[in-house]
């Protein structure tokens, strides 16, 4: 195997040389760069990267923590955090949890013997407690609130389009509201938030009301049932694709007033009304954090784009 120590001498220059050409060091001679190369070439000589790696202390291989990708907001997310790894040349590993807390650790355990330079988290199993011994490893960003604690974080503006998007509701003339969530077990702060902006904005709200467990067109088949079994006359629902999948099992007639999220395409053809959070750019500026080791708390914008049944939006 050709090593660094044979393209030397066969090229006359110094280790160091060849390792600056290697490296790609500003400030070497042109024809010294030319020469050596083309030694390299002959002899199909591929420079060791993981040795290189460990010299420099980076792998430009960065994690990202999340739960499972074939869901839209995650979807998405994952497209911003790819789009800016590749534009800094930087790999990424995808680290699916499942929401398994003991996987989860593993994998923070991984980054502790230096597999990645930094941990993208799209959302956590664990405590965020559970993350904080491994800050000292390299940047920890997390694509949800943390108020309490000093780690960069990108988050969406939750509380604010909820709000606009139950009083639109509201104003609508809904009276019983429904609603649609993720996991039932250990719920997310976004859920509890979710849970007390409906019991504030409808006081006659009930747990009832919500249908847990739904991320997919399948388990909108189920939340239409439920909800047309308690009259529900409008919902707010966690994701465009379930939202369609709720209209879709309503007869015309009868269909609620419904809100989905993230402005999916279906929403502009079934002309329902949606909340574009921005996903994408969150995950682009999420991975920005970890390239800058930027401590910053960003709370994206949205908007709320209302539609009437004819599909326009007002």
């Amino acid at each position: 195997m050709t090593t660094i120590r044979d393209i030397a001498k066969l090229t006359g220059y110094s280790v160091s040389m060849i390792s600056r050409v290697i490296n790609d060091y500003p400030y070497v001679d042109e024809e010294k760069r030319q020469k050596i190369l083309g030694v390299m070439n002959e002899l199909n000589y591929v420079p060791n990267r993981m040795a290189q790696n460990l010299s420099y202390g980076k792998t430009r291989n960065v994690g990202i923590i999340i739960p499972f990708v074939n869901y839209p907001y995650f979807d998405q997310l994952l497209s911003g955090m790819t789009q800016a790894a590749f534009a800094h040349s930087y790999k990424i590993t995808l680290l699916p949890t499942n929401f398994d807390q003991e996987l989860e650790l593993a994998y923070l355990n991984e980054f502790a013997t230096k597999e990645f330079d930094g941990l993208l988290v799209a959302t956590r199993a664990n405590p965020i407690e559970t993350f904080i011994p491994y800050f000292k490893y390299g940047p920890i960003i997390f694509c949800e609130e943390t108020p309490d604690i000093e780690v960069g974080s990108v988050y969406i503006d939750l509380a604010g389009s909820l709000r606009e998007a139950l009083t639109s509701l509201k104003v609508a003339g809904v009276k019983k509201l429904g609603i649609t969530l993720g996991r039932s077990k250990g719920v997310s702060r976004n859920s509890r938030l979710t849970i007390q902006l409906c019991q504030e904005i409808f006081p006659n709200f009930t747990d009832d009301h919500i249908f847990w467990d739904c991320l997919t067109v399948a388990d909108g088949v189920e939340a239409a049932a439920h909800f047309k079994e308690r009259d529900i006359d409008g919902i707010l629902a966690n994701g465009d694709e379930v939202a369609a999948s709720i209209l879709r099992n309503y007869q015309q007639e009868t269909e609620p007033l419904i809100i989905g999220r993230e402005n999916l395409l279906v929403s502009d053809i079934m002309a329902f009304s949606t909340i574009d959070h921005h996903v994408i750019q969150c995950g682009e500026k999420a991975f920005q954090l970890f390239f800058d080791k930027r401590l910053d708390k960003v709370k994206m914008p949205y908007t709320f784009i209302k539609r009437n049944r004819h599909g326009q939006v007002e």
